[in-house]
């Protein structure tokens, strides 16, 4: 259809193939260790699907909080068990890491994958206390963008959102009508707009920053233009990172990702651990 190239990334990532299998094994790999050394508690369940599971790695001590790192694919393809490693960022600077799965189009709606992460945001942050932080990938990031919807999340829990990264989000559902993927999405307009974080017109009111790599199709870096440009939040374009790898510096503990996640946390209690520059990855940053 008129844009399946538009939003269609591996076909222009040279490799592309090979990045699900290496996610995957870094993945087992990273799970294996933490479970060894008592730091995962895996397949938790925040409902009563087979997919509503998630996973817990915790850090040395007490976390000073929670990440929940939300996947991508399009509501369409992956689970959790691809992106374990994401967690070692966040870990390393004392914080915990949920990820959870969630079923995938077209068996459910989009709709209601976001209320799912809502349950599962709701249920990790009563395993760790503390502040909470929201991350997602494509897919991922429009799902962590639409938590801040007045009334998503239990209001306990919505009082302890500090920051949102979305990160290369999908933030306007409407071009995807024009696509052969709506076919399992089976989005109509109505949910396209209701689902739309660009169209949000109320929110929390937590600091927002969207992450997107420069080397990203021109449809991703509009997209997070877009939710930069209708949220008035901050932008960050991460030099030579394409729509695979723009996640992979949350893997690094002092990556400037991770700084744009945490490094609130250590301005606000004096806590200089961890802190870095965010143009180390490579970033421009904007405000709109």
């Amino acid at each position: 259809m008129e844009l399946d190239d538009a939003y269609a990334n591996a076909a222009h990532i040279p490799g592309a193939e090979a990045f699900p299998p290496r996610w995957a094994q870094a993945a087992q790999m990273w799970r294996n260790r933490e479970a060894h050394d008592d730091h995962a508690r895996l397949d938790l369940p925040y409902g009563r699907g087979v997919r509503e599971r998630f996973d817990l790695f915790l850090p040395e001590g007490a976390p000073r909080g929670l990440v929940v790192f939300v996947h991508g694919g399009y509501w369409l393809k992956f689970d959790r068990s691809y992106w374990s490693h994401l967690a070692a960022g966040p870990v390393a600077r004392g914080w915990a890491v949920a990820m959870p799965s969630y079923d995938l189009c077209p068996k459910v709606r989009i709709a209601q994958i976001t209320r799912q992460v809502a349950r599962a945001v709701d249920v990790a942050a009563g395993v760790v206390a503390g502040p909470l932080v929201l991350t997602g990938h494509s897919a991922g990031g429009h799902l962590v963008a639409r938590m801040l919807a007045p009334g998503m999340l239990e209001p306990e829990v919505a009082a302890r959102v500090r920051k949102v990264v979305p990160i290369s989000p999908v933030a306007d559902l409407r071009p995807l009508l024009r696509t052969s993927m709506n076919t399992d999405l089976k989005l109509d307009q109505a949910e396209a707009e209701a689902e739309s974080p660009v169209l949000m017109r109320e929110r929390l009111e937590v600091p927002v920053t969207v992450w997107v790599g420069a080397k990203e199709r021109p449809a991703f870096l509009d997209q997070a233009r877009w939710l930069s440009e209708a949220w008035g939040c901050e932008r960050v374009v991460a030099e030579s990172r394409h729509h695979f790898d723009v996640i992979e510096p949350l893997e690094i503990g002092d990556s400037g990702l991770v700084e744009v996640l945490l490094g609130w946390f250590a301005a606000s209690t004096g806590d200089p651990s961890g802190t870095t520059d965010v143009s180390e990855s490579g970033g421009k940053t904007g405000a709109s």
